[in-house]
């Protein structure tokens, strides 16, 4: 048990450190071209962020691990929204606009729920798994094509730097860490929740999620600290379309995902997440420190409630 927790923390930890050199060397390579800091909140730093999640979803799927690969994912996003927004928002309160909570987030919502609907059929299968990389592919051309300019500040990874080659082989060995991080989390969490006796969607949806979700963690505080709320919110909603139409999408069209029961109760608790995100973004054009310590009080609930017996 206690080589099977030094493990999962440094598979942690590379997930971490590999997503930060993800994210730092793909943001200086979108800044050389002028990408506005919205976008790149909501496809770079979501796409780096997310890596992580990828990596042990597709590998847990591969080694027949099917709750942890399908918890993780569904567990990352309901800590996303709930822990990490929460934590953000007592920090300091959170402004929204109309693009994040009309056009994103009604986005994200209508995903969440598609996929929701589709989970009842007992398997997500390759076919709807082509159709959630089709939505990315389209969001995606849509957002090139705008090229919105709603900041003229830069990533602090980018501050008075320009991409070289060597911003290449940073992020080759960002993707080498989060493999191995993947590997090594996925075989720990296995691991842990035999010893413990829990099931594997317990630990995918909590202790595999949140290990995930550091990159958004950190991302988000130093977006918090500096007063960047869009590329905050557009982190964490980012990150959540791309857990969903990204890593679940090609996870589904590599191999199909059966469905349990589990699994289903925790989509209709994140299509309401989702949901009462959206509406305490809506309210005020702002998530307040009370608003926040009710989505964290939320989620540790929903902890507190998994690990019952």
């Amino acid at each position: 048990m206690f080589i099977d927790l030094i493990t999962f923390c440094v598979s942690a930890f590379l997930l971490w450190f590999g997503a930060n050199w993800i994210v730092a060397s793909a943001a200086l390579i979108a800044r050389k071209y002028n990408v506005s800091e919205l976008v790149i909140g909501l496809t770079i730093v979501a796409l780096g962020t997310s890596a992580p999640e990828f990596l042990v979803t597709i590998n847990a799927a591969f080694r027949g691990q099917n709750d942890i690969s399908l918890s993780n994912v569904v567990g990352s996003n309901i800590f996303n929204l709930g822990f990490i927004l929460g934590v953000m928002a007592m920090i300091k309160p959170l402004v929204s606009n109309r693009t994040i909570v009309y056009r994103d987030g009604l986005l994200l919502f209508l995903t969440t729920a598609g996929i929701l609907a589709v989970s009842f059929t007992g398997t997500l299968g390759r076919v709807f798994g082509a159709c959630l990389v089709a939505l990315l592919i389209g969001y995606l051309i849509y957002l090139g094509r705008k090229r919105e300019n709603v900041g003229a500040d830069e990533l602090e990874e980018t501050r008075g730097k320009v991409a070289t080659w060597r911003d290449g082989i940073w992020l080759l060995a960002g993707f080498v860490a989060i493999a191995a991080g993947g590997d090594l989390m996925v075989s720990a969490a296995t691991s842990i929740a035999s010893d413990l006796g829990v099931s594997s969607w317990v630990i995918g949806v909590t202790i595999v999620a949140a290990g995930t979700s550091l990159p958004e963690l950190v991302t988000c505080l130093a977006a918090s600290v500096r007063g960047k709320n869009e590329m905050l919110l557009g982190n964490l909603i980012g990150s959540d379309f791309f857990n969903f139409a990204g890593v679940l999408g090609l996870t589904c069209l590599l191999k199909p995902l059966p469905v349990s029961p589990e699994a289903s109760s925790g989509l209709v608790l994140l299509v309401i997440m989702v949901g009462l995100v959206m509406l305490l973004l809506r309210t005020g054009w702002k998530l307040t420190r009370l608003e926040g310590g009710l989505l964290v009080a939320i989620n540790l609930f929903r902890w507190a409630h998994d690990f019952m017996p």
